[in-house]
C-alpha cells in the first residue's frame, strides 16, 4: 500500500473511466444544461392544458419523457466528474449546476401530476382506447395514480421542488467533509512504515493480519470521527429533519412510512427483516463466538471484526486477474451476460484505482442510451474481487433493464436494485468454493462467505434499526444530538455482536461516517435483497436454463410493476418472513460447516 495517494492525473488512462461517451467535452455538457432548461419551459407552456385530450396528454409526456432524459445525463457526468475528484473546483462546479437544474426543472415541471391527478379514471381509460400511443406511458401515469393521495396542488408541489437544493445541503456537506476535507494522520503498516490514512484505506487495514496494525488504524480513524461528532450530528439531524418535512407535507405517517412507499413496497417487509433477523440473534452471537476462538483471542474486539478467521491463508489478486475469475464465475448466467461485461472491461466503463479527493466505496451509475459506469477503489484483496462483482451486477441490471424498457420503464425501484448485484457474489463465492484444492483454502472462503452475512443481511439491519429509532426520535420532538446518537448506536452494536464481543467504545461514533444514512432508509434493502439473491443463486446453480432464463426476464423487467410482484417471477417472495430465514438457515450451516473444517485442522 502507497503511503501517498496518486493524483487525479497521474492515474493511468486505462484506469480510469470514459466520462467522453456520455459527453466528448464540458461544452457539450453545457449544451444540454441549456437545452434541458428550455424543454422545461417548453413543457410549462402546456400548463392547464395537458388533459385536454389524449393526444395533449401523450405530447406533453414526450416533451416530459426528452427533458428528464436529459436531467439525468447532464447530472450523471457531473455527479461521476465530481466524485473522481471531489478536491477540484472545476468539478463541485459542474455537479452544483447540475443540481440546480434538478431543482430548476423539478420546480417547473411541479404542475404535471397534480394536473394528470384531476383527470378521473374514466377519462384515463378513455384516453388508452382513443389514443393508442398513450400506452406508451401507462407504467409512469399508473404509477402516478398511486401517488395520487400523497401528490398536493401544483403551487404547493413547485414550493417543496424549489426548495430542493436547500434539503441537499446536509447530505452535500457530508460528501465534502467525509472525503474532501477530512484528514487522518499516518498510521503503521505491517512493515512498520508509515502509511496515510483514508476513508478507502481504513478497511483494508481493518483486515490485515497484524492485530496491532488494526487497532492503531481504527483507534486514529474512530477518533478523527468523533473530534467533529457534533457537526456530524448537526448534518444528520439536518438530513433527518428533512425526511420528517417531506413526509408530513406528503400526509404519511412517519419518515418511514413515506420511504418504503416511494418504492412502493409495503412497511411489512422491512418490519418482517428486522423481526425476522432479531429472532435469529443467536446465530450471529454463535459467529461472533466461532470467530474469538479462531483468531484465538481471549477478547475480541471491534477492529477484530475484519480480520480473516483462516490467519495464515492470503488472498491477493490483481484487476486483470479479478476480471478473468468474475467471467468464469457468471458464466451460468449465459453467454450474452458474459459478452456484455466484456465490453464494459474493455471499454472502460470502470474507475478503478483511489486517487487523491476521490470518493470513497464503490457504486454503479446508469445512463439511459450510453451505458452504465462503475466506480472502484482497487486494492486488490478478496473483498475487492466481490466488490467488482457486486457494482458490474448493479450494471448489469441497468443494461438490460435500459434495452428493453422505455426511458421511464427502465427506471427499476431501489428495493430490487441489489439483488442483481448480490445474485453474483453468491455465485462468485460459490464458484470459488467449488475450485477450492485445500481445507484452508475451503476455510477461507466460507469465512467470507459468514463475513457476507455478518456484513449484509446482519449489519445492515442494525443501520436499518438506528434509522427507524433515529427517525422515531426525532418525530417525537428529541433533538438528535452527538450523545443521542451515539449511545442509540453502541446498544445495537451490543444488541447484534453479543456478550462475546468488547465494543469498544469508539464504534459508537461509527454512525458519523455511514454515508447511506443520507439515502433514507436505504439500507434495509441491502438485507431483504441479499435473501432473495441466495435463493436466486441457488436456483440457477441447481436447476440450470429455465431459472437462469426466469432471472434474466426479471432484470429486464425494469419498475413495469411492483417490486414484490416483480421478484416473485423471480422465484422470491418478500412479502413473508421465509427468504430471510432461509438465508439465516444457510448461515447457521455455514458456522457448523466451518467449525467441523476447524476440527479438522487441528486434528
Amino acid at each position: 500500500m502507497d503511503k501517498v495517494l496518486p493524483k487525479r492525473n497521474e492515474v493511468p488512462q486505462e484506469l480510469t473511466w470514459r466520462l467522453s461517451d456520455i459527453y466528448e467535452n464540458d461544452d457539450l455538457w453545457r449544451a444540454d444544461l441549456t437545452a434541458a432548461g428550455e424543454l422545461a419551459d417548453r413543457l410549462r407552456k402546456n400548463e392547464g392544458h395537458i388533459t385536454d385530450t389524449a393526444e395533449s396528454l401523450y405530447d406533453s409526456l414526450k416533451i416530459y419523457e426528452e427533458l428528464m432524459m436529459k436531467v439525468y445525463r447532464v447530472y450523471s457526468y457531473a455527479e461521476m466528474k465530481r466524485d473522481q475528484d471531489t478536491a477540484d473546483s472545476a468539478n463541485q462546479k459542474l455537479f452544483l449546476e447540475a443540481q440546480s437544474l434538478d431543482v430548476s426543472v423539478s420546480e417547473k415541471t411541479a404542475f404535471l401530476q397534480p394536473e394528470i391527478l384531476l383527470m378521473d379514471r374514466e377519462k384515463l381509460d378513455s384516453f388508452y382506447k382513443e389514443y393508442k400511443e398513450l400506452s406508451y406511458f401507462k407504467c409512469l401515469l399508473t404509477e402516478m395514480i398511486r401517488m395520487k393521495e400523497h401528490t398536493l396542488p401544483k403551487e404547493i408541489e413547485a414550493l417543496l421542488a424549489a426548495a430542493g437544493d436547500m434539503a441537499e445541503t446536509a447530505s452535500n456537506a457530508f460528501q465534502s467533509l467525509a472525503y474532501a476535507d477530512l484528514k487522518f494522520p499516518d498510521t503503521k503498516g505491517e512493515n512498520g512504515e508509515d502509511i496515510r490514512l483514508t476513508n478507502g484505506r481504513f478497511v483494508p487495514l481493518q483486515m490485515s493480519a497484524d492485530r496491532e496494525v488494526r487497532k492503531e488504524a481504527f483507534e486514529k480513524f474512530y477518533s478523527r470521527y468523533k473530534e467533529y461528532a457534533n457537526t456530524w450530528a448537526s448534518l444528520y439531524d439536518g438530513q433527518v429533519k428533512k425526511q420528517i418535512f417531506y413526509a408530513k407535507a406528503r400526509k404519511y405517517n412517519s419518515t418511514f412510512e413515506a420511504a418504503v412507499d416511494r418504492n412502493n413496497v409495503s412497511p411489512v417487509v422491512c418490519n418482517n427483516l428486522i423481526n425476522c433477523v432479531n429472532k435469529n440473534l443467536d446465530r450471529m452471537h454463535r459467529y461472533v463466538g466461532l470467530r474469538k476462538k479462531l483468531l484465538g483471542y481471549d477478547e475480541l474486539h471491534m477492529y477484530d471484526v475484519y480480520a480473516s478467521m483462516v490467519s495464515d491463508y492470503e488472498y491477493k489478486v490483481s484487476f486483470e486477474e479479478a476480471k478473468e475469475i468474475s467471467l468464469k464465475a457468471l458464466e451460468p448466467l449465459g453467454e450474452d451476460y458474459i459478452k456484455v461485461l466484456k465490453e464494459a472491461y474493455n471499454d472502460r466503463w470502470i474507475d478503478v484505482v483511489e486517487n487523491e479527493g476521490k470518493r470513497g466505496g464503490a457504486y454503479s451509475s446508469g445512463v439511459y442510451e450510453v451505458h452504465p459506469y462503475v466506480l472502484l477503489n482497487w486494492s486488490g484483496t478478496l473483498d475487492d474481487v466481490f466488490t467488482l462483482v457486486h457494482e458490474m451486477g448493479h450494471s448489469m441490471h441497468t443494461y438490460y433493464s435500459n434495452k428493453y424498457q422505455s426511458f421511464f420503464d427502465s427506471n427499476y425501484k431501489i428495493f430490487v436494485a441489489e439483488v442483481a448485484s448480490t445474485t453474483n457474489e453468491v455465485l462468485l463465492l460459490k464458484y470459488l468454493l467449488n475450485k477450492a484444492e485445500d481445507i484452508k483454502e475451503k476455510m477461507y472462503l466460507i469465512n467470507h462467505f459468514l463475513e457476507s452475512f455478518k456484513g449484509t443481511l446482519y449489519r445492515q439491519t442494525m443501520f436499518a434499526e438506528f434509522e427507524k429509532e433515529s427517525n422515531r426520535l426525532s418525530e417525537e420532538g428529541n433533538p438528535l444530538t452527538a450523545e443521542t446518537l451515539s449511545e442509540l448506536y453502541l446498544s445495537l452494536n451490543k444488541k447484534y455482536f453479543g456478550e462475546d464481543m468488547v465494543s469498544d467504545p469508539l464504534i459508537a461514533y461509527e454512525w458519523c461516517r455511514i454515508p447511506h444514512f443520507y439515502y433514507n432508509f436505504y439500507v434495509y434493502q441491502y438485507a431483504t435483497s441479499f435473501s432473495a439473491s441466495v435463493a436466486i443463486a441457488g436456483r440457477i446453480l441447481e436447476e440450470g436454463k429455465n431459472e437462469v432464463d426466469k432471472y434474466l426476464n426479471f432484470l429486464t423487467l425494469g419498475c413495469t410493476d411492483d417490486p414484490v410482484s416483480l421478484l416473485k417471477t423471480a422465484g422470491v417472495d418478500l412479502s413473508t418472513e421465509e427468504p430471510v430465514q432461509k438465508a439465516l438457515d444457510i448461515f447457521a450451516g455455514l458456522i457448523d460447516e466451518m467449525q467441523d473444517l476447524m476440527i479438522s485442522v487441528e486434528k
